[in-house]
């Protein structure tokens, strides 16, 4: 293969990639506490005598845009958003289930009594999942308590602490984004719970995805793609036109 054509294709392969990316990124516009993915592009020079001033397109691995969402607030007694930095653990949704972290704070109780994000992740407390017996009402704390009134207890006002949300505030570099969407560490192992983070109650975090700079981001790769598949055109015609001459010869 030509080697022009090669590096325009790798051209059109990385702005594909970034197209896809930045789609995904508007998908979530309205998904609670999403952080949006950022894409970064390098160049790499191309080796060999005779390409000395030829460089491929490369992508370097994802970014992430830890900038938080729009406060929305809901007034519903199981919304919480993070005041500040920090995350809540989870239990991840892939095979192993491992802890993961997140942003989302719109919790529900599920028939069976779990604890869980908008998402079906078991929200994590002090010793594992949180599960939550039978309440006329549940409460979640600004320190992540959960506390209820007893079903049947015949008081109102009275209330029972039963666990709390596992919160975490790590620097930001020993976070990736993995495939489930999910914050991980990076070397696999759970956080310590953090006095230091606090709740917002009755209040949900947006997505921090910017609608104006994704939609403009997507017409400057459907541009910068619709250039390299010129190149490619005028590459490949130069070459049989080449070719055409040789024959000729």
């Amino acid at each position: 293969m030509d080697r022009s054509l090669y590096i325009s294709m790798s051209g059109a392969k990385q702005s594909l990639q970034a197209q896809n990316s930045n789609a995904n990124n508007l998908a979530n516009m309205q998904t609670t506490g999403f952080k949006s993915d950022v894409e970064w592009f390098r160049s790499r020079a191309v080796t060999g005598a005779g390409y000395p001033t030829r460089v491929y397109a490369m992508i370097e691995k994802p970014g992430t845009d830890y900038s938080p969402g729009a406060m929305q607030t809901t007034g519903r007694d199981l919304d919480v958003a993070i005041n500040g930095q920090g995350w809540i653990a989870a239990q991840g949704g892939d095979y192993d289930s491992k802890e993961a972290y997140t942003r989302a704070g719109d919790l529900r109780i599920t028939p069976e009594g779990l604890l869980k994000t908008g998402a079906g992740l078991q929200v994590l407390g002090q010793n594992g999942p949180i599960t939550i017996p039978p309440a006329e009402k549940v409460t979640i704390g600004t320190d992540g308590t959960v506390s209820i009134i007893p079903m049947g207890s015949g008081n109102a006002t009275t209330l029972v602490q039963i666990d709390r949300i596992k919160l975490v505030k790590p620097n930001i570099e020993d976070l990736e984004k993995q495939g489930d969407g999910l914050f991980h560490t990076k070397d696999g192992q759970p956080l310590v719970a953090s006095a230091d983070v606090s709740l917002n109650t009755g209040t949900l975090e947006g997505s921090n995805v910017n609608a104006f700079v994704a939609m403009t981001e997507m017409l400057e790769l459907a541009k910068n793609f619709e250039l390299q598949t010129k190149v490619m055109k005028s590459v490949d015609d130069n070459s049989a036109m080449t070719a055409k001459l040789m024959q000729m010869g």
